[in-house]
């Protein structure tokens, strides 16, 4: 019960108390009154009846004296009334019905008068002539007491709804800082800080808000300290100083990432000399105002800007990984660049086409991360050594497929659910327990199987993520993978599905109609996400609501704040790839990444999300990433398999 209701309640209880004492005052104080009024008008009335009817007793007129009986018995106030002759023993008796109006029958039931007598011997000197009984009516009693007590209960009712619609009012005006202290420490639990509240007038809960305010301030700093510290750790581990870029060890990590995810794109390397003679000419500032120059022009005017990480490696180097990307789009971007470092060239006063050279490997299937930067840097040494300005590195790959015939097949897959599906475990770093299993999809081709990493880049191209999206929930429902293990299934949704409101609304519906929707996790990308907060907040509300969870994949692969954790508030978060720390890794940058994952996870802590460390190689790998207390981790240690249904 809230506290407002336990003063009204104890306030009503007090009202009603004293009400009562007040009511049974009345009652009993009114009953004394009526029961001695009636006394005093039954003693009075007998002696003045007694003295009327004396003289005409002694004579024997026995008409005037029943006129005069009649006279005072019609009033209505008496019972019976009762006249003995002694002379000739006579007896005279009036009677009146006992008729109670305006009044309930329960309360006459009641039985609160008694009939009230009185007897006395009329005499004239020594002679007794008569004896007079009179029996009093209690109607009168019975009447006068109703009205009295009806009257005395209305104005107390009246008192005490005033009463109460005053209190009321009072009550939740005075205690309005506490329900606002209430809502303010429930956001405050769902890590939602807002502006401190207006202390209140009362000295009580002046305190009581200002300690709220307080506690609040002091929480909000520690979560701004921690992302605080990631942002810190990533300026000055992960990025360039002079350019703002990320630098070779961010790169690095990006690759392994980008690696191990399906996607097509290019790895460019550009070694720009000729700002090495920019320094010998006016010197280290005018080269680093060029480099800053150069550095935003990349980040925003190269085509598919948002796909493309652009890093400073080295003093005259840059990298730009191009993803999802196909070799036209490859060629686009290169143009591009080449034209961009041309202008500054030519504002610098240098020639065109001059000091600088760029190498571009693209990415094939099983290449690793040290191949493809081998392969970029091979081509970027030959076009320096030919003076060309680019060179591209050729690997023969089997490019049987064109766009279109993508698009045919991939939509006549989703249409045909001609897809085969594995899961792999999350488990649970403390005990090795499975915290739920995330399933993945490949296709079937005329009896042979395609992985994801060949198709998905062309679902993303060709906007058919929210059907391929589609097709894997209902083949879930269809196949009933969620009644085949006690643990959650993780279905990681694509960006397209994330932005698209129609497949909110479908996906509204067929959770509706789930057997066990709270055993369905959706997962969505952090970059998915940070572009489209909105949307994405809307699709988590319609997931939370049904009873599923929600978390974000790629966690921390940005170099943004992580303070949209805050609004999302998703149930867990995998940390990107990139921030694995391979034993086969240097030991700084596996220090680096150690402590960009402690960061991430004391905040994700802080926040009360689960943390889980992704790219975990084998137990070793395990060892090394149990002292930052995630709580849940996945990797090829625990590689997946196939579904098997009964």
């Amino acid at each position: 019960m809230t506290l407002y209701n336990q003063i009204n309640s104890l306030l009503l209880a007090l009202f009603l108390l004293v009400m009562s004492s007040l009511v049974y005052f009345q009652f009993t104080e009114t009953k004394a009154f009526m029961v001695d009024q009636m006394d005093s008008d039954l003693n009075n009335t007998v002696t003045s009846l007694s003295l009327m009817l004396k003289p005409h007793l002694e004579t024997g007129d026995a008409a005037t004296v029943d006129t005069l009986v009649n006279v005072i018995f019609e009033g209505g106030f008496y019972k019976q009334v009762t006249l003995s002759w002694l002379a000739d023993n006579k007896q005279q008796q009036w009677k009146n019905e006992v008729s109670i109006q305006k009044v309930p029958q329960w309360f006459i039931d009641l039985d609160l008068f008694k009939a009230q007598s009185k007897e006395v011997t009329i005499t004239s000197g020594w002679l007794q002539l008569a004896t007079l009984k009179v029996v009093s009516n209690p109607a009168i009693g019975y009447r006068e007491l109703w009205r009295i007590m009806n009257n005395t209960l209305m104005v107390l009712a009246i008192l005490f709804l005033v009463c109460m619609v005053l209190l009321r009012l009072r009550l939740k005006r005075i205690l309005k800082p506490l329900h606002e202290v209430a809502e303010h420490a429930r956001d405050v639990s769902q890590r939602k800080f807002n502006p401190s509240m207006a202390l209140p007038s009362t000295t009580e809960l002046k305190e009581v808000v200002g300690a709220i305010n307080s506690m609040s301030g002091q929480l909000k700093q520690v979560f701004s300290a921690l992302d605080d510290e990631v942002e810190s750790l990533k300026d000055d581990t992960l990025r360039d100083h002079v350019s703002h870029l990320p630098n070779r060890l961010y790169l690095t990590g990006q690759l392994n990432s980008w690696l191990n995810e399906p996607d097509i794109g290019a790895l460019l390397i550009a070694d720009l000399n000729w700002l090495d003679q920019l320094h010998s000419r006016y010197g280290y500032q005018m080269r680093d105002q060029t480099i800053k120059v150069l550095a935003k022009k990349f980040t925003k005017e190269l085509p598919h800007a948002d796909e493309t990480l652009v890093a400073r490696i080295s003093n005259t180097e840059f990298a730009f990984l191009i993803r999802k990307a196909d070799r036209e789009q490859v060629l686009e971007s290169l143009q591009s660049l080449i034209r961009l470092i041309n202008q500054e060239m030519l504002n610098a006063s240098f020639e065109s086409n001059q000091d600088f050279a760029i190498g571009i490997s693209e990415r094939t299937n099983g290449v690793t991360r040290a191949e493809l930067l081998s392969q970029a840097d091979n081509a970027l040494q030959k076009a320096l050594n030919e003076n060309k300005i680019s060179n591209w590195f050729y690997v023969e790959s089997e490019q049987d497929v064109s766009r279109e015939g993508w698009r045919e097949q991939l939509v006549k897959s989703i249409n045909q659910n001609q897809f085969l599906f594995q899961w792999q475990p999350i488990q649970q770093c403390s005990d090795g327990e499975v915290i739920h299993r995330e399933i993945y999809c490949r296709l079937e081709v005329d009896g042979k199987v395609i992985k994801a990493g060949q198709f998905m880049p062309y679902i993303e191209r060709l906007t058919l993520g929210h059907r391929l999206d589609r097709c894997l929930l209902q083949a879930i429902a269809k196949e009933k993978l969620l009644d085949l293990n006690s643990e959650p299934i993780a279905v990681n949704l694509s960006r397209e599905s994330v932005n698209n409101l129609d497949f909110h609304r479908w996906l509204k519906g067929y959770l509706s109609e789930v057997r066990s929707p709270e055993k369905l996790h959706f997962e969505m990308s952090e970059s998915g996400i940070t572009q489209n907060l909105d949307t994405c907040l809307q699709l988590c509300e319609i997931i939370t609501m049904a009873g599923s969870k929600f978390g974000v994949d790629n966690c921390g692969r940005q170099m943004g704040s992580l303070t949209y954790l805050q609004q999302l508030k998703p149930h867990y978060i995998k940390l990107d790839m990139s921030l694995s720390c391979y034993n086969n890794e240097e030991n700084e940058e596996n220090q680096q990444n150690l402590e960009l994952c402690r960061a991430l996870v004391n905040i994700a802590r802080g926040l009360n999300i689960t943390a889980i460390i992704t790219g975990i190689e084998d137990e070793r790998h395990l060892q090394t990433i149990k002292p930052l207390r995630a709580e849940g981790y996945q990797g090829y240690i625990m590689p997946p398999v196939e579904i098997t249904t009964a």
